[in-house]
């Protein structure tokens, strides 16, 4: 296992600047998933990692070791990449071993982490296969015996499941998972897909157009998110942001007084009111018809329901208060239709406030 830091690390390409000042500690046998929009540069972290791309300025540190300057091939590091890149004239097996045996690895070690990696992946029956009698599920899981059987001190993936469909996506999580519970090896994730993020991360990294936006567990990103990319790009629904006024004890939207707790009442506000945009999960939303707390929680009347989705135990709205459109996910018990007007309560504890100029969370 590998701790890697990345000390002030940019990036130019001629004369674009991809990479603004990353700063980023990984410790050993951690699993840390860089999740963000195409472009923001998460890939590109990982090549100067890998060594596939020369630093700009800054230092890559392995193990507390610079390695700036040290070959790929001498870094110990495993790869997975979204394109397979397995050899088509090859068996599984010899696709595997393919590294070791160029390495000139003892043909008994060689056979010993085959074994290993074939069982855990579910390919002992597979061995003798060509690429092109696989799926695409099964070439992804020859990939990864690829990275296992090196021993490698660290693991990078970059988006490897992005090519497989969405039944294919969630059991391969749970393989890789299981690869890490296995080798406890630190790992290095890159993808667009905020459900592998949280799915996969120990910690996650959020980043935006070569910057990190956000460093933090799963439940820290998603609970307390600091702004309003964060908070929209994490989570599925996004959360609801609303237009709203913030005024000396309460906050309006559409007309609607709501009544603040002791954490927004901190929030500095002149008497005139100050603009604010208002941040809630569509999960933490609840119909009034279904609680018995509804007098002790915050709530939004008159939301006018236009489309209901039906998702097995739960139903997803679609609603409007005046001009704003909002989401909410809502138990079985809901039984507003389209057309209808609903009241949706809510924790004012679950409710994030942000600088409709900034962005960022106040």
């Amino acid at each position: 296992m590998s701790t890697v830091t990345l000390n002030g690390i940019y990036k130019k390409f001629d004369e674009t600047e991809v990479l603004h000042n990353i700063n980023l500690e990984i410790g050993e046998g951690e699993f840390v998933v860089m999740v963000g929009p195409s472009g923001c540069g998460k890939s590109t972290i990982l090549r100067l990692i890998a060594g596939l791309e020369e630093v700009t300025q800054g230092e890559v540190l392995i193990d507390e070791r610079v390695v700036n300057m040290v070959e790929p091939h001498h870094r110990n590091i495993a790869m997975v990449f979204q394109n397979y890149a397995l050899y088509p004239h090859k068996s599984v097996r010899e696709n595997i071993i393919f590294g070791l045996k160029r390495a000139k690895v003892a043909k008994d070690i060689i056979e010993g982490r085959l074994k290993k990696a074939a069982k855990m992946l579910e390919l002992e029956d597979l061995l003798d296969r060509r690429p092109s009698q696989l799926s695409g599920g099964q070439r992804q899981r020859v990939a990864m015996g690829r990275v296992i059987v090196r021993d490698a001190n660290l693991f990078l993936f970059d988006e490897p499941l992005s090519n497989l469909d969405a039944k294919l996506r969630s059991r391969m999580r749970v393989e890789i998972r299981r690869i890490h519970r296995e080798y406890k090896t630190t790992s290095i994730y890159v993808t667009h897909d905020q459900v592998e993020a949280m799915t996969l991360g120990d910690r996650i990294v959020v980043m935006k157009d070569g910057r990190i936006e956000q460093v933090g567990t799963p439940m820290e990103i998603y609970l307390n998110p600091v702004n309003i990319f964060v908070a929209t790009f994490i989570g599925a629904p996004a959360m609801n942001i609303i237009d709203a006024m913030l005024y000396l004890g309460f906050i309006e939207v559409e007309g609607q007084k709501i009544a603040l707790n002791n954490r927004v009442e901190k929030i500095p506000v002149p008497a005139s009111g100050r603009r604010v945009k208002l941040g809630i999960r569509p999960d933490f939303f609840i119909d009034e018809k279904n609680t018995e707390h509804g007098a002790s929680l915050s709530r939004i009347e008159n939301a006018l329901v236009d489309i209901v989705e039906p998702l097995g135990f739960e139903r997803e709205i679609d609603a409007t208060i005046g001009s704003q459109h909002i989401k909410a996910k809502l138990d079985l018990r809901t039984t507003a239709g389209e057309g209808e007007k609903i009241t949706l309560c809510f924790d004012m504890d679950r409710v994030h406030l942000f600088d409709p100029e900034t962005g960022m969370r106040l």
